[in-house]
């Protein structure tokens, strides 16, 4: 596809599929291989209350499990009363996203896909786009057709960039001269370039270079579409994935859209920021997909390394950031079976909550923002603990125009104009819980009708004022006394650890 081509097509329209979740719906990714070394799990999974179970496809050039297998394990999810649907790895991973304990799977891509070139010269397998990776995905989602598949996702290696934080791009002399011709670009270019990116600095030339890239992933999603063969196609967004990796987020509205987490161990999930860049996260990808096509990342890797009580409390991220469609995974290893004996009295729990809420917007006079600078050239690192500072929240496009703005370092260095808000920064509020709760302190005589929790303890507090709820998640790994106040009102709540509570108001 040419420019001209590219600029003048539309993100094609999704063909009918399952009917977008209006209420919670969980999802569990499973490859055939491990539904046929424990055909229980198709029994355990629909107990729980699992809507649809995905299936691993097409891995990167490869088809590890065949596409036959694949089609008899769909037809026994089928046969159990439960949606079977498919997930592509369509691109690849630096390193191991698979986790598989046989350790049996090809971990790069076949010899003749073409490796990325970083900026200074080495290479890695995956998370780059050459000639024929495009093709051969569409070929394999054509092959698809016959079996019953109604939506496909393409996992979040469909990415131009290694990980989060970094600003992706490949510089091999091809990717180069495409680069360089289509904006007549000399030889100093690259030398600019590249220290444009060391430095973070959003110059023309390195804006004109990510939006290249995102040029080049978006125009390889729409080529796949039309190869769909009548599958809705969706996309899984990496933790905070944005321009900087390829990924023009404004591209994918209007399909199935996997928000980014990355909390995927107890190590890192147990952390307090863990728990709020995890939210911050979901929050900010929320913009730009309806509630209905928004599915969680939620996420275990390895298999083993997340207890069943952090991936319960990862169910509330879903619940406070209206994400109808909770999808879990862990690779290509399962996660523990007795997590189930966990989960399952939590999704029916936050299935309860979500529905007191979705549908309403989370209203406060903290306000989350994530703008241009983060979304191109910076380091993935959000202002976030201000979501446990049990004040009311909301989500900005822009900045706001009232209340106080939390912004990331990137933000903060390009010295925006504020419209009304004030501007919080780690430069004059660094970013611990003592300074949050001293800023709080200060506030409170300022916060008017907006709800808040008194006690100096970690909790989110989201308010909901068209539902006439709040949410309450309490952060702590032990059960907390907690207190709302409403107006003239003290409303006390007891919060098992970690848990969600909803309170009406």
């Amino acid at each position: 596809m040419n420019r001209r081509e590219f600029l003048a097509a539309p993100l094609l329209a999704a063909p009918a599929f399952s009917a977008p979740a209006k209420e919670r719906r969980y999802h569990v990714c499973l490859s055939s291989a491990a539904l046929e070394r424990n055909p229980e799990l198709i029994d355990v999974v629909e107990r729980a209350g699992v809507h649809t179970i995905w299936l691993t496809g097409f891995l990167y050039g490869h088809w590890y499990y065949q596409p036959a297998h694949i089609a008899a394990a769909a037809r026994r999810i089928r046969k159990a009363g439960l949606q079977a649907e498919i997930a592509f790895v369509p691109l690849g991973h630096p390193g191991d996203s698979l986790g598989d304990k046989a350790g049996e799977p090809p971990l790069i891509p076949p010899p003749h896909w073409r490796q990325c070139v970083h900026a200074d010269g080495s290479r890695h397998w995956g998370t780059s786009l050459h000639a024929p990776a495009t093709a051969e995905n569409a070929a394999a989602i054509a092959r698809l057709n016959g079996m019953g598949f109604r939506t496909l996702f393409l996992d979040d290696d469909f990415r131009l960039a290694t990980g989060p934080g970094q600003i992706g791009g490949c510089f091999c002399d091809d990717h180069w001269r495409r680069f360089s011709e289509s904006h007549g670009y000399g030889a100093g270019a690259r030398e600019q370039l590249i220290g444009d990116i060391q430095s973070r600095s959003l110059s023309p030339e390195l804006r004109a270079w990510v939006e290249f890239h995102c040029s080049e992933l978006t125009a390889c999603f729409r080529q796949l579409q039309r190869a769909r063969k009548g599958l809705t196609i969706g996309n899984m967004v990496m933790y905070l994935g944005a321009e900087k990796a390829g990924i023009r987020l404004n591209d994918y509205r209007g399909v199935p859209f996997r928000v980014g987490e990355l909390m995927f161990s107890d190590r890192e999930f147990d952390r307090l920021k863990g728990k709020t860049d995890e939210l911050f996260s979901s929050l900010f990808h929320r913009r730009f997909t309806p509630p209905e096509l928004a599915y969680s990342e939620t996420t275990a890797f390895p298999a083993d390394k997340l207890s069943a009580s952090n991936m319960a409390a990862k169910f509330a991220v879903s619940t406070l950031a209206d994400v109808r469609n909770t999808m879990m995974m862990s690779g290509l290893t399962p996660f523990p079976a007795s997590h189930w004996q966990v989960l399952a009295p939590a999704m029916r729990s936050h299935a309860a909550i979500h529905a007191q809420v979705a549908g309403h917007a989370p209203a406060g006079p903290f306000k989350h923002y994530w703008g241009e600078h983060s979304r191109y050239v910076g380091d993935d690192k959000p202002y976030s603990l201000f979501l446990a500072s049990g004040i009311p929240f909301e989500v900005c496009n822009a900045l706001p125009s009232n209340g106080w703005a939390f912004l990331s370092d990137a933000d903060a260095a390009a010295q925006p104009r504020s419209s009304g808000a004030e501007l919080v920064t780690r430069r004059d509020t660094p970013e611990t819980m003592e300074e949050i709760f001293a800023l709080k302190h200060r506030l409170l005589p300022r916060l008017g009708a907006t709800p808040f929790i008194e006690e100096e303890q970690p909790a989110v507090c989201a308010w909901y004022p068209t539902a006439r709820r709040a949410l309450v998640w309490n952060l702590s790994n032990e059960p907390r006394a907690l207190t709302l106040r409403h107006e003239n009102r003290r409303i006390p709540l007891r919060a098992a650890a970690l848990e969600l509570v909803a309170v009406p108001l």
